[in-house]
């Protein structure tokens, strides 16, 4: 299991369809063009720790969210053959509620 430190979430990334409605595949390079990804979140840090008192502010999300986040500002990792992403809570940008 991946543990986030501070205010880090784990990721785990969602594929998007890599074929048009009407069945003509994409390439890699019109696939990558977007500036957010979407995710579910695995696992949740503690929280950055207050200047004040040193304890862990609480986090925004929470396992189990699905989250739209900056694809760029996420580190890229592979564990057990599973893409995910490791985001800090800033490059959250939305919480998808379904």
């Amino acid at each position: 299991m991946i543990e986030p430190l501070l205010d880090r979430v784990l990721v785990e990334v969602v594929k998007k369809d890599e074929r048009t409605e009407s069945g003509i595949i994409l390439p890699d390079t019109v696939a990558e063009q977007g500036q957010t990804a979407f995710g579910n979140v695995i696992a949740v840090g503690p929280g950055s720790r207050n200047m004040n008192d040193g304890q862990p502010m609480p986090m925004d999300v929470k396992v189990g969210d699905t989250i739209v986040y900056t694809k760029f500002s996420a580190t890229e990792i592979q564990h057990k053959n599973v893409d995910y992403s490791v985001v800090t809570e800033r490059d959250i940008i939305a919480i998808v509620e379904d």
